[in-house]
């Protein structure tokens, strides 16, 4: 059925590159900004006893969590069509250090409103939390929530003190494109324009501007970036290209066999981020 509804979607986009170039970019760009699934997972044990946060975000009810109130706040930013669950397992040994854990499902994902997102969306609702539950002082933050941090960071007053963590993040957003080209097995230049056109449009921004190597720049807080040499969705290559970069302030931690989702499941990286707080 997945295959079915893939190629119906290549098929409807091809048509309209032929016919409509800036509707077919606007179809892409929209397709691109919606999960491809919506995580379901039960509500984690250490989540049942937490508080229950709520609010409203550009119209859409926003979901989350507040474990042991402290004045140190630490706020996990999850992936794609993923959850806040998926990183109940950093809670208890940060609060053990005596950190208040802020975790909230993004617009279309997990328990929260929505159907699409984008990079701006998620930094925007960063600011938003700050505003409500901050000021923050640690992020970890992984995959989309790589790039969407680091450009609410841009927009946010912030200091040497302030520390991020990003695990296999998605540093640039033309790669993250690229990929969704990928695996649609399009080829279709036409369309690709288009789709770098909408978001211009939408923004005023090129798609080249939404990159992690380039905002990192202007942030002064420390960074602890974990990459995996056998990650198949955020390519390591546009990681060591930051790496190469020798910024003062990023530490890089790159691993092997752990992937892009396991990687922040492994005990042992579990361990070096409560570490680095």
């Amino acid at each position: 059925m997945h295959k079915i509804a893939l190629g119906y979607i290549k098929t409807k986009l091809i048509l309209y590159s032929a016919v409509n170039k800036k509707k077919a970019g606007e179809q892409m760009f929209r397709l691109f900004c919606t999960p491809p699934t919506r995580s379901k997972v039960a509500e984690h044990e250490i989540f049942k006893t937490a508080e229950k946060l709520h609010f409203i975000f550009e119209g859409k009810n926003l979901y989350g969590y507040r474990c042991n109130p402290s004045p140190k706040k630490v706020l996990l930013l999850h992936g794609f069509s993923s959850t806040c669950q998926h990183f109940a397992r950093f809670v208890q040994p940060l609060t053990e250090k005596g950190y208040e854990v802020l975790a909230f499902d993004a617009p279309a994902h997990g328990a929260s409103e929505g159907k699409v997102v984008n990079a701006v969306d998620y930094s925007n609702l960063i600011i938003r939390i700050n505003e409500l539950y901050g000021p923050v002082d640690g992020y970890i933050a992984h995959s989309f929530g790589g790039i969407s941090v680091t450009l609410a960071l841009e927009k946010m007053k912030t200091d040497a003190h302030l520390k991020v963590v990003l695990i296999a993040p998605a540093t640039e957003t033309s790669s993250a494109i690229d990929g969704a080209f990928k695996m649609l097995k399009l080829n279709n230049n036409i369309l690709r324009t288009s789709m770098d056109e909408v978001i211009m449009d939408k923004s005023g921004r090129p798609t080249e501007w939404y990159s992690i190597r380039r905002a990192i720049k202007n942030f002064p807080g420390q960074v602890l970036w974990i990459h995996d040499e056998d990650d198949d969705v955020t390519p390591l290559a546009d990681a060591l290209k930051v790496k190469a970069d020798n910024l003062p302030n990023v530490e890089f931690i790159i691993t092997k066999n752990l992937g892009h989702r396991r990687i922040y499941k492994d005990a042992q990286i579990v361990q070096r981020v409560v570490n680095f707080f």
